[in-house]
């Protein structure tokens, strides 16, 4: 390899130590408990630096040139027909874990499709604590510094441990090696005789369950906003939705400067930090009363979407975000009367679309609710 190559060899390298860094700092901010993982990836990160890009750094050594042949590009494809059928969950990613394939077992395991998880980082499927950890693993992996493995938690079900495991593959139509992630559940399986047995059919009520929830949610709102004066009634629909339906209830209230008018969270410790927040420093908050559309996110990606708290951390990271709704209040008369975002953390599930357009519904009830407050 030449010299140029090597030395933009070891800038990519560079590049994604800092990328991986940066991941770890904002990883902060998550609870106690999972602290030891991060610190775990920071140490491993430092290895990393000590034992690997400094001695490259001194020396710039040679990395081995790619080769192919007509036989290696079959081998790829019987790789990828025999990835569509194996009965493991499967994934090939980079060294960022950008999704490059996933077979069907992969898709029923995470709740993902393929073609939604396609390009987007595996790590956004996975709880936020694991986050860090499985990417540095898969860049040492990718880096050829051999298989590893490591137990991680799916975000869609956190009580249920995922043991992966990671070799690199280094195919002949692609400039550097990927990572093959297969995802087997930690969990003991079922007795033979269990598995073998079908299961007795059931009837599907989710669907219908779901609607009658909505409903009842509905009119619990219209009685909240109907049984007491208009001064009050935000504070009166977020203790409707706080618990049963978001675990964090936001109102920001204002026709021009919003001010934050209630805050419901887990604690009241959390929530006072929260409530600290001026919603002129919350992105999303400041987006959606400035368009008046609706805002649903299912994992959001940007952690500074809602702003920092009090004490400077992520908001969204704080909380353990992984869902939001926010929608604006709205008048008749087209005038803005605030904005009410809500959260959903942990193994809880996402907003769905159903919901959102009940919400969406409610908040111009309670914006009539809110604009009857007699002005100063």
């Amino acid at each position: 390899m030449a010299q140029t190559d090597r030395t933009d060899a070891f800038g990519e390298e560079l590049a994604d130590f800092v990328h991986r860094v940066a991941e770890l700092k904002a990883a902060r901010s998550v609870p106690s408990r999972e602290l030891p993982t991060v610190l775990d990836a920071a140490i491993f990160e430092l290895d990393h630096v000590a034992d690997r890009l400094w001695p490259w750094y001194e020396r710039l050594s040679a990395s081995r040139t790619p080769t192919g042949s007509t036989g290696d590009r079959q081998e790829l494809r019987l790789l990828k027909e025999i990835l569509q059928r194996l009965p493991l969950p499967v994934a090939l990613v980079d060294r960022e874990t950008v999704v490059r394939r996933t077979n069907p077992a992969a898709g029923a395991l995470t709740g993902v499709r393929a073609g939604y998880a396609t390009g987007r980082p595996l790590t956004g499927f996975l709880a936020r604590a694991d986050r860090a950890a499985f990417r540095t693993q898969a860049a040492a992996v990718a880096r050829g510094e051999g298989d590893r493995s490591l137990t991680v938690h799916l975000q869609q079900r956190p009580a249920a441990p995922v043991r992966a495991t990671l070799t690199a593959l280094r195919p002949a139509d692609e400039p550097r090696p990927v990572v093959l992630v297969v995802l087997q559940p930690a969990a003991p399986r079922l007795p033979a005789a269990d598995v073998e047995r079908p299961p007795s059919p059931v009837p599907d009520l989710t669907g219908a369950a779901r609607h009658a929830a909505l409903l009842d949610l509905v009119d619990a709102m219209t009685t909240a906003l109907l049984g007491g004066p208009a001064d009050g009634a935000l504070e009166r629909a977020a203790l409707v939705l706080h618990g049963r339906f978001a675990d964090w209830v936001v109102g920001d209230v204002g026709e021009g400067q919003l001010r934050r008018a209630v805050v419901l969270g887990p604690s009241l410790e959390e929530a006072a930090a929260v409530a600290a927040q001026d919603p002129a420093a919350c992105p999303l908050v400041v987006e959606v009363a400035r368009g008046g559309s609706p805002e649903l996110r299912v994992r959001p990606a940007d952690p500074e979407a809602f702003g920092r708290d009090a004490a400077g951390a992520p908001v969204l990271v704080r909380a353990d975000v992984t869902s939001l709704l926010c929608v604006a209040l709205t008048a008749p008369d087209g005038r803005g009367r605030g904005v009410l975002s809500l959260f959903r953390a942990g193994a809880r599930p996402a907003f769905s679309l159903a919901e959102a357009h009940a919400v969406d519904m409610m908040s111009r009830h309670v914006a009539l609710a809110v604009g009857a407050v007699p002005r100063a």
